[in-house]
């Protein structure tokens, strides 16, 4: 017997994710007509209170507010001043060696970041092979929040051999791409990278830069990178905001 998907959107949980018995909790059929008014409202469109809603779907305020908690986790709401706005959709970042500046570029919002700190010390033995170093060797750290319009989105921790980039503490503007800097001003190119990508939750500092609450789901990548000549080059710790970010691939077959 054929199942009917009419309606049925490409990528979305098929019947909406209903389970076959039908019986599905009061907050998820709340969040589905919720999540047919934000289609209606439109990119910054304003939410209506949780009261409002309330009376509106005739539940309780606390069956909207495990609603509006799932929209708020899947990106489809954010938190605006004192209310909340519908979101625009997610920054979809390449899994490759085009930088974050790249990525974000591509998709007509504006790349930037703020200056944490740049730091320089002696390397510690298990950093060391990531990024080509010797033990005590004096390697940079650069800690940086990501911004997309000005909006914080992730956090980013970039290692590098002070050997590697001597002046990136006077020759570098941190609100720049790293990556162009290599090229541009060192004559370095990225050959190849090592990547993994997990799902964390941020640690009460990151939460603080990043402007997120600590439950906030995020997706972390760490990135060893070596150059054209197979060099390891640097290592890098990029956190970003689940709510925001979804990454991109082309898969081959062998």
């Amino acid at each position: 017997m054929e199942k009917n998907l009419q309606g049925h959107r490409a990528g979305s949980p098929v019947r909406s994710g209903i389970p076959e018995h039908g019986r599905i909790p009061k907050y998820y059929a709340v969040k589905a007509r919720i999540a047919e008014l934000l289609d209606e409202l439109g990119e910054g469109g304003t939410l209506p209170t949780e009261r409002d809603l309330a009376e509106r779907y005739e539940v309780s305020r606390e069956t909207v507010r495990q609603a509006l908690r799932e929209l708020l986790l899947e990106g489809r709401l954010r938190r605006s001043g004192r209310g909340t706005v519908v979101a625009g959709p997610k920054l979809e970042q390449p899994l490759s060696l085009a930088s974050y500046t790249e990525g974000v570029r591509r998709q007509g919002r504006r790349p930037g970041r703020q200056l944490i700190g740049l730091e320089r010390f002696p390397c510690p033995p298990d950093l060391a092979p990531g990024i080509g170093a010797e033990p005590g060797e004096s390697v940079w750290h650069l800690e940086r929040v990501l911004l997309a319009d000005d909006e914080r989105v992730g956090l980013e921790s970039t290692y590098v051999r002070v050997a590697r980039a001597p002046r990136l503490d006077t020759d570098f503007q941190p609100d720049s791409s790293f990556y162009g800097y290599l090229r541009d001003s060192l004559g370095i190119s990225f050959g190849e990278a090592d990547e993994k990508l997990e799902t964390v939750l941020a640690t009460p500092r990151e939460a603080l830069l990043i402007g997120t609450p600590p439950a906030l789901p995020m997706l972390l990548i760490h990135r060893c990178s070596r150059d054209q000549e197979g060099r390891p080059l640097e290592r890098v710790r990029s956190l970003y905001r689940g709510d925001r970010f979804s990454f991109t691939t082309r898969l081959r077959a062998e």
